[in-house]
């Protein structure tokens, strides 16, 4: 018998180390987990830190390509778990049949999904600053990324977690007042594909509920399995903060339900 690999891809402002427990929790149920981080990314949140321009330069094209050679890369088709960002690429990467199956958590707006301004702009920055990169203070994090989280616990995940992101995959995404990069764009059609479960929090002030249902809404055509798990008090910070193991553990399930943990070798 052998495991299923499973691949993470992280959001904008999370370094890859941000799957670190998960990796671990799904290594313990019989998987193989693989945390592969952005091209340029340095292995460290500190070296990150430090130079970040080694990721300035990335858009959606980059980044989606770069995880789509990582899941064709194995003998056996990968389940995909994105968050934010990660999620948006999970999708496009199953619709278009690379993959086992995904799941998207909080994921990034799909096709013409519209994503409201979020506290801080952080979505929009201002397209009159010329730096490459976004930052965000420990202060932003916690209001708009994990506003249900204590100060103290907020304080701790920005030290041990976040990293800038880049400008120009921000603009990418359409949230800048950009044209929607075709990477956007999911095929949601598709009946031929694997499943796909989305997830959201009902407090995300990042990427609201809203968003994650009129996703789910967009599938509603397709007879391809298509899920979706609503976490209460839960915000965008749902995969690194406290109750992190029960929306992995929810996942977990759900790939239980549908046969994917090991397969005949």
């Amino acid at each position: 018998m052998n495991h299923t690999p499973v691949v993470f891809i992280h959001g904008t402002w999370l370094h890859a180390l941000s799957w670190e427990s998960w990796a671990e929790r799904f290594a313990g149920r019989g998987f193989h987990a693989f945390t592969p981080g952005w091209p340029g990314e340095a292995a460290a949140v500190g070296e990150l830190r430090k130079s970040p321009g080694t990721i300035a330069g990335i858009g959606l094209d980059v980044l989606t390509d770069h995880y789509a050679g990582i899941v064709r890369s194995f003998d056996t088709a990968p389940v995909i778990v994105g968050h934010s960002v990660g999620g948006l690429i999970a999708q496009h990467l199953l619709a278009a049949n690379i993959g086992r199956a995904a799941v998207a958590i909080a994921p990034a707006p799909i096709n013409d999904i519209a994503l409201p301004d979020a506290p801080a702009r952080l979505w929009t920055p201002d397209l009159t600053d010329a730096e490459p990169l976004v930052t965000l203070s420990p202060g932003q994090f916690h209001h708009v990324f994990a506003n249900t989280a204590t100060a103290e616990e907020s304080d701790r995940l920005f030290e041990r977690y976040v990293v800038p992101a880049p400008r120009r995959l921000l603009d990418d995404l359409g949230h800048a007042s950009a044209a929607r990069e075709r990477y956007a764009v999911v095929d949601v059609g598709n009946a031929d594909r694997g499943p796909l479960l989305l997830i959201s929090g009902q407090e995300d002030l990042l990427v609201p509920d809203s968003v994650t249902r009129a996703a789910y809404k967009q599938y509603g055509d397709s007879t391809a399995v298509t899920d979706l798990k609503q976490f209460a008090d839960r915000a965008h910070s749902l995969v690194i903060d406290n109750g992190w193991r029960f929306v992995a553990d929810y996942v977990l399930g759900w790939l239980e339900e549908y046969g994917l943990r090991t397969h005949p070798g």
